[in-house]
């Protein structure tokens, strides 16, 4: 059983496509249900992920779409482990939730490597790879006990794999984290989180494109380039996790590798005019801009009180007829939540954003 209790109420579905899974938590009956069916991945492959933690501590939930390419893994790994390093870092117990995301961002590339990350994206990995990974953890995992599974202790598990620099396949990650009435979204990658407010689309994540000025600076200055809108001609994304053949320079820092996993995190005061959250991958976006999006899941809400109808809609909308184009044939992986009203505030809120206002997209 699924359900918690947060100031306002959720309510929360999951839609993926490759195998398509549909998940509902109803707060107030606590009933949850999974179906599947397929999308044009006919197989059931998909690259991207998702977490959705309602209970990360008793006043906090967490939420992510993670998008991979150039294999499942990475978004995989992320799904598994971002949630857990934010909840277990000092900031987040100190209170800073934002420092704390973009720490577990980082985290997650140092994870990866050597030996220990070499094994868990084997496990994650196809069924030949994840037998090597298992046959490996049995060999040369450490034998201290709880230690073991320290993530902190993975540095110092030794094996044929200990000089492993890290996936050459990565994520995007686009996390929303709601504690009380306070929304803490962190994205790196061109996956979007969008809030309606008052039926107005507002964008609280930023695609980060190689074409953008900002990206388009640090890459240059990496000793990258650009050609035809791709980071050395080949990746579509200016930040990821994973896509450590673009973070080898020792003489840079992480944030100003080629491509780097540092999120734009962005801190939202909830109010009564918001309607609901959406987070999905570019699946979505290249078929409905934000503000359409936003428009047709209220028309969809008019007539439709599950969410998880809700969300199978918009997909349906995205669907192309068939694979003959590249728009509608891409991942989709989406998470609609929906603030129930009032909002319980002991003060007027008001939306303060570190972009100074969330930017309405059209």
């Amino acid at each position: 059983m699924l359900s918690k209790r947060v100031p306002g109420g959720i309510q929360w579905s999951i839609v993926l496509l490759g195998l398509m899974e549909k998940f509902e938590v109803g707060k107030d009956s606590g009933e949850s249900c999974s179906r599947f069916g397929f999308g044009w991945d006919a197989v059931g492959y998909s690259e991207s992920s998702h977490a959705a933690i309602l209970d990360l501590d008793d006043n906090t939930s967490f939420l992510g779409v993670y998008d991979g390419h150039g294999g499942k893994v990475v978004s995989k790994f992320c799904a598994k482990y971002l949630h857990q390093q934010v909840l277990s870092d000092e900031a987040y117990a100190a209170g800073d939730v934002g420092t704390s995301l973009q720490k577990a961002f980082f985290r997650m590339d140092e994870m990866m490597q050597g030996q220990r990350g070499w094994r868990e994206l084997a496990i994650l990995g196809d069924k030949i790879n994840k037998f090597s990974g298992m046959i490996e953890g049995f060999i040369w995992s450490p034998r201290s006990g709880d230690s073991a599974n320290r993530p902190d202790a993975w540095a110092f598990e030794e094996g044929p794999h200990s000089d492993f620099t890290g996936p050459n396949s990565g994520s995007t990650a686009c996390v929303a984290v709601i504690r009380h009435n306070q929304l803490f979204v962190a994205n790196a990658g061109d996956s979007r989180c969008v809030i309606s407010r008052k039926g107005q689309a507002y964008n609280l994540s930023r695609d980060h494109k190689p074409d953008l000025e900002a990206e388009r600076e640090r890459i240059l200055k990496a000793g990258g380039f650009i050609h035809a809108g791709r980071v050395n001609g080949s990746l579509n994304l200016a930040r990821a996790i994973g896509d450590m053949e673009f973070k080898q320079n020792k003489f840079l820092p992480t944030e100003k590798q080629i491509v780097t996993a540092s999120p734009d995190v962005n801190t939202v005061e909830l109010c009564d005019d918001d309607d609901f959250l959406v987070l999905a991958c570019d699946g979505i976006w290249d078929c409905m801009s934000s503000q359409q999006l936003v428009d047709f899941i209220h028309e969809q809400m008019n007539t439709e009180t599950k969410l998880s109808v809700v969300c199978e809609k918009v997909l349906d909308r995205c669907l192309a007829p068939n694979t003959a184009g590249g728009e509608g044939c891409d991942n989709m992986t989406m998470i609609l939540v929906q603030f129930k009203k009032p909002v319980q505030s002991t003060e007027p809120s008001q939306a303060e954003a570190s972009y100074n206002e969330p930017s309405s997209s059209n």
